[in-house]
């Protein structure tokens, strides 16, 4: 009798168990909110202003155009159906259109604890910058109308995909593939996508006998500057909340950036006597590059190792593609992006790990168990992104160039320079 009176009394003092609806998270918004803004001052200005000064004077308002005309673009077929192809449910290689011109959402929509109206925004900042990165292999020879075509078509049915496969539930995440902030989704395809138009479209004319010599270096270290610290939001906002893995992220980053910059001056310094200003920014670029994909996964150590990696092997990579097969690759993408995406991407695998000592990394993906294990799927990840993104970037490029009557500028306008034939404009009245 005393033990049912003592059931019931229980039973009458017992709350209700009810699931936990999701809630707005504010830290976790304001922290969101300011890393789109850093993402986006990567591209406008940081970008714009970091490939401007290398290109030479005549081609200087070309280059700012061409970034803020991709911007643009980007940001408008982002919003109508860039976003639902790589977040949309879909299946394991693309979304679906259930989110087509954001159909359905209000301002209390949520994606996880923020709103999904600012991760639609933030991934739109990355949506902006990668076809952006592309425009360094081509400047100062291709159609603005061709950019902006092809900048639109790749967004679609490149970026999106991949972004699908990796960030939105697709094969290579459900294969355990880490890419935290990018170096596959990134990095490697607007590297390859370089790389493919570089080939395509030829070489400058007087290319490699002409010197063709960045026209205001003091820009193009301004622009750096902007990129080191938009960064942050770029590495720092892909953890998606104001906690531990965001503030890890941005300390490696650093780290890796301080480190590819001091390689690369260093490597110079040793080989010709002098350490470049160039090639401080461009071994830091290098070092941020390389360590977006791994940002997440590796400690202090791990990102220390992984910069002065991307010092040495980017250096070695640009001065083979440059020199060597005489690529002109204008502004070295292919180098520094690709390479550091594909080296990044690969070192994620082994820096993951946590038996290593000082250089131990936070584990390897659900289901995954040895070193051997996430490098394997770091190689399908890097090797199917190649694959797909030459083949449809070369695809793409020979659609344009049937679309646009040839991809280039005659040669009587890139002597002239993109500024007047393009945009009947000049960057410096003097």
């Amino acid at each position: 009798m005393n033990k049912i009176i003592i059931t019931l009394l229980a039973l009458s003092f017992s709350v209700p168990s009810f699931a936990v609806e999701p809630s707005l998270n504010g830290a976790n918004t304001a922290w969101i909110l300011t890393a789109t803004a850093l993402v986006l001052l990567m591209t406008l200005p940081g970008l714009a202003l970091f490939y401007g000064g290398l290109v030479r004077r005549k081609n200087i308002l070309s280059i700012l155009m061409q970034c803020f005309a991709i911007a643009g673009v980007s940001s408008i077929l982002w919003f109508i159906v860039g976003y639902s192809i790589a977040f949309g449910e879909g299946n394991a290689w693309v979304g679906d259109f259930s989110k087509v011109l954001m159909v359905g959402m209000t301002k209390e929509s949520l994606a996880g604890d923020i709103p999904e109206s600012l991760f639609m925004l933030f991934q739109m900042t990355f949506a902006v910058i990668t076809p952006a990165l592309i425009i360094g292999a081509y400047a100062e020879r291709m159609k603005f109308s061709a950019v902006l075509l092809f900048s639109g078509l790749w967004l679609l049915v490149v970026y999106a995909p991949v972004t699908h496969w990796v960030w939105g539930g697709g094969w290579l995440a459900q294969m355990g593939v880490y890419d935290f902030a990018g170096g596959i989704v990134v990095h490697i395809t607007a590297g390859v996508a370089a790389l493919v138009a570089a080939l395509v479209l030829g070489p400058r004319h007087g290319f490699p006998k002409t010197p063709m010599l960045p026209h205001n270096l003091t820009m193009t270290v301004t622009g750096a500057g902007m990129l080191w610290v938009g960064w942050f939001g770029f590495n720092g906002g892909s953890a998606l909340a104001a906690n531990g893995d965001a503030s890890m992220a941005m300390l490696v980053t650093h780290l890796s950036a301080s480190a590819g910059a001091l390689t690369w001056a260093a490597i110079e310094w040793k080989k010709f006597g002098k350490a470049s200003v160039l090639g401080a920014v461009t071994g830091m670029v290098a070092g941020l590059g390389t360590i977006t994909p791994a940002s997440g996964f590796v400690g202090p150590g791990g990102a220390l190792i992984i910069g002065v990696s991307a010092g040495i092997i980017c250096f070695y990579s640009t001065v083979y593609i440059k020199h060597k097969l005489k690529i002109d690759d204008s502004l070295d993408v292919f180098p520094v992006h690709g390479i550091g995406g594909i080296l990044g991407t690969l070192l994620a695998g082994i820096f993951a790990s946590t038996e290593l000592g000082a250089f131990s990394g936070f584990g390897y993906a659900e289901g995954i168990t040895t070193m051997l294990g996430q490098v394997t799927v770091q190689l399908i990840g890097i090797g199917s992104t190649i694959l797909y993104t030459a083949v449809v970037s070369y695809i793409l490029f020979k659609l344009v160039a049937l679309m646009t009557n040839g991809l280039r500028v005659s040669k009587e306008q890139e002597t002239t320079g993109l500024d007047l034939t393009e945009h009947d404009e000049v960057g410096y009245n003097m």
